[in-house]
């Protein structure tokens, strides 16, 4: 831990969180990510060390605690007081980074098995109810663009290969459009309407697709900032044209 040199409460805050991929670890814990090999598969580019050893630092903090066995899947990080308090700081992050960062993706940060495994979270099984689903999404058409979510009441998962079961829908479309849907910058009628995205199935499942997800936390943050920037864009012009 970094240490500024500072008796200032921004300078103790920053010591906790300010590490790469510690925003980032509590983001994944707040969404009730709570065992190592969950946070493992929301956070791909990292290593596994450097994660154990950013979880211990959070401990030792006071920001998590640790429950369960030693090892294991049992072992399970949950935020004490001060990690809970830390929800409104990382709404207001990503707010602040909808607003002033959030331009075009980069190439490198366009993982469909990282936003299947964010949709995975956000399905809304009392929409779907007892029934099973399987959910083929194709990215590009190709065979290693291919992935699976099969929900079941009890659980979700994203598969790399076929389950095997029939399929429900499919959903065709590309990496770059549907992380764009996900997170609020084009709406789904949109990306449906300009077929940005492309849905097979029966007519009611169709209907129903897009209420089987909350979509992201973040989709209403990053749609109003894109709204308040087509309205200053508007108001800027307007001004130019009276000068």
């Amino acid at each position: 831990m970094y240490r500024y040199g500072q008796y200032c409460p921004v300078a103790r805050a920053a010591e906790i969180l300010a590490d790469r991929w510690t925003v980032l670890i509590v983001r994944e814990l707040l969404a009730d990510v709570n065992h190592f090999n969950e946070l493992e598969r929301g956070l791909p580019h990292m290593s596994r060390t450097l994660l154990a050893g950013r979880l211990r630092r959070l401990q030792q903090a006071g920001v998590l605690e640790r429950r369960g066995g030693s090892r294991g899947k049992h072992t399970e990080y949950r935020l004490t007081s001060a990690g809970r308090d830390l929800q409104s700081i990382i709404d207001q992050f990503g707010g602040w980074g909808a607003r002033w960062a959030f331009g075009d993706p980069r190439p490198n940060e366009l993982d469909p098995v990282v936003l299947l495994w964010w949709m995975r979270r956000r399905v809304r099984i009392e929409a779907i109810g007892k029934r099973r689903v399987v959910i083929q999404f194709d990215f590009g058409g190709g065979p290693r663009q291919r992935y699976w979510l099969l929900i079941k009441r009890a659980d979700v998962s994203v598969c790399l290969k076929n389950p095997g079961f029939d399929i429900d829908v499919i959903v065709s479309t590309d990496i770059v459009a549907f992380y764009k849907v996900w997170l609020g910058r084009v709406s789904f009628s949109e990306a449906l309407h300009r077929q940005q995205v492309r849905l097979e199935g029966t007519p009611a499942d169709v209907r129903a697709f897009s209420g089987w997800f909350a979509w992201s936390p973040l989709a209403d943050t990053v749609r109003a900032a894109r709204a308040n920037r087509r309205t200053a864009s508007s108001i800027q012009r307007a001004s130019s044209r009276l000068d």
